[in-house]
């Protein structure tokens, strides 16, 4: 009877998980056949791009081995994972265009959810982007607005004053009104390149997943999800100028437009293709000497954007999250310019809490604070030896003193490319300290939320700017900075 009592239980336990994986098998298909569908035709043809980029790539790789072998007749770590290695993805997600090096941008900023060793290799995937031909510009202008250029611009500049991954900015001047804007124009055919690579992606994370239950630990469709809802939001422009009137609002509901500003949009001008917005005049913070020339005292122009940016934290409904050299400006009338809100992120009321904690610790040098602010802040299922992990946060936090302060002096065109190449030098030596950071406290099996690495990232850039502009400022004691939302 116990025998039988254990079979019959043993065959429920079987019957059930088999109903349970035909269930989500089912729900499998149907999530593959609804996603297959909103891709349409392009998804077909990505494919076959995309095995002529695994082929390509595949055929490097081979090269490589047989190179290595003939020479010292092995295969070295570093090329045995194949194309699934740091360098060989790298350059396969190069070949396969401007999605898969906007997901390699997302892995390199994303310590927290990467391998370090890819969040290293994927830096290179921040480099300046090869523009498209103006005639290709012109045409999508025509498409969005309908008639001529010449009937709504005066001129446009067909020499672009910036390239990205999805999108290219030109400078052009307003017909009747003489006034000037910046046109930030979608590459062509980029937001079906982009849609049917996200599904696929999504595709593989659910099979994955489904044939590895074990993955849903790691949560790795909520990361793709979370991938393709970012990336989507920042090819729809519309959404980017919801964001620049939302920080424009807070800049006006707090009174502080005589100290800052963004870009006016035109919304009669502008499309979820191109965004039409008012062209500023002045110089990123890195650049020293032109910013001694329009100011008597850089440190209180400093002091100034760090308080709108931290203000803009809790009291805006979403803050700037990318501050680097390209973005952040001071304008010509005295004015800090924030630009580009492609970017942004939201913080919780808990992740704000602990991160208040953490910044009063950094001030004050107290690592045993910093590091509980830390395991608060993290998720983690074991204990944490709070003085360990307080000596290894102070070697990190020692070395932000070795980060380059290099000086940005160039005029015209020299400029673009003198602040293109800083933004580059800026995201790597900040995501490489970053990465310090979370690879000891993973190491104490801390995991953080990802909007602490955009908290994070965006003070390093300051601290950089503290640095340059103000060296004897602390900006996170100085009572002339509210940091704190109490104070605030």
């Amino acid at each position: 009877y116990t025998l039988f009592a254990r079979y019959s239980q043993s065959q429920e336990i079987f019957t059930s998980r088999t109903q349970d994986r035909l269930q989500n098998l089912s729900v499998l298909l149907e999530d593959i056949i609804r996603t297959s569908l909103s891709t349409g035709p392009r998804g077909s043809i990505r494919l076959a791009q995309g095995i002529q980029a695994v082929i390509g790539v595949g055929s490097e790789w081979l090269s490589d081995v047989s190179k290595v072998v003939n020479t010292s007749g092995g295969i070295p770590s570093d090329l045995q994972f194949g194309l699934l290695s740091p360098l060989y993805l790298r350059k396969l997600f190069e070949r396969l265009g401007a999605t898969y090096i906007k997901l390699g941008q997302f892995i390199a900023s994303a310590p927290t959810l990467f391998p370090p060793e890819y969040v290293q290799e994927f830096q290179y995937c921040f480099d300046r982007a090869p523009p498209v031909p103006f005639k290709e510009i012109q045409s999508i202008l025509r498409e969005e607005f309908g008639r001529p250029i010449d009937a709504v611009f005066e001129f446009v500049d067909p020499e672009p004053i910036a390239s990205a991954s999805i999108a290219q900015v030109h400078v052009a001047r307003i017909r009747g009104t003489q006034e000037d804007v910046v046109l930030k124009v979608l590459k062509p055919g980029i937001e079906d390149i982009l849609l049917a690579d996200l599904n696929f992606v999504y595709i593989v994370a659910r099979i994955m997943e489904f044939l590895s239950p074990d993955l849903s630990r790691a949560s790795l469709v909520a990361i793709v999800k979370d991938i393709r809802e970012s990336m989507l939001e920042e090819v729809d422009f519309k959404k980017e100028a919801s964001n620049v009137e939302s920080f424009r609002r807070y800049l006006e509901a707090m009174g502080l437009t005589r100290q800052a500003t963004a870009p006016k949009i035109y919304h009669h001008y502008s499309t979820k293709r191109v965004l039409t917005m008012e062209r500023l005049y002045g110089v990123p913070l890195t650049d020293l000497q032109s910013i001694n020339a329009l100011v008597p005292n850089p440190e209180t122009s400093l002091i100034t954007a760090l308080n709108i940016w931290f203000g803009s934290l809790l009291a805006c409904e979403s803050f700037h999250a990318d501050v680097h050299a390209g973005n952040l400006w001071l304008l010509r009338d005295g004015r800090i310019g924030f630009l580009d809100f492609g970017i942004v992120g939201r913080i919780s009321p808990k992740t704000w809490a602990a991160m208040e904690v953490f910044l009063g610790s950094l001030a004050t040098e107290d690592y045993i604070s910093m590091a509980s602010s830390l395991v608060d802040m993290g998720a983690t299922n074991s204990y944490v030896d709070t003085h360990a992990f307080a000596r290894d946060l102070e070697k990190i936090f020692s070395s932000i003193q070795n980060l380059d302060t290099e000086i940005v002096v160039a005029t015209g065109r020299e400029r673009t490319a003198a602040i293109s190449a800083n933004v580059v030098v800026d995201e790597r030596q900040m995501n490489a300290l970053f990465l310090d950071l979370v690879r000891v406290s993973e190491s104490y099996g801390l995991k953080f939320p990802r909007e602490f690495a955009l908290l994070m990232k965006q003070l390093l850039y300051f601290d950089r700017y503290t640095r340059l502009l103000a060296p004897n400022l602390n900006m996170l004691r100085d009572q002339r900075i509210n940091i704190a939302s109490g104070r605030r």
